[in-house]
């Protein structure tokens, strides 16, 4: 990603490597268009596979040493 100011920049081959994940930051511009692109996908991927992404926010919140919010905590 290159970055000039506010404006953002993928290459060919990092947008590549998104869409393999789901994500299309073709056209991405700002970091509003990314943090679109990203809502979209959480969205789908909550549509969808619950459990993904579950295990996603798991994972991010484990790696960052923060809870998470009640109602994605698990329950046995």
């Amino acid at each position: 990603m290159l970055r000039a100011g506010d404006a953002l920049r993928f290459t060919p081959d990092e947008i590549d490597a998104y869409r393999k994940l789901g994500l299309d930051f073709d056209g991405a511009r700002t970091r509003d268009d990314i943090e679109q692109a990203l809502t979209r996908w959480t969205d789908t991927l909550n549509d969808e596979r619950p459990d993904l992404l579950e295990k996603i926010a798991v994972a991010m919140a484990k790696a960052r040493g923060i809870k998470l919010p009640a109602r994605l905590t698990r329950m046995r």
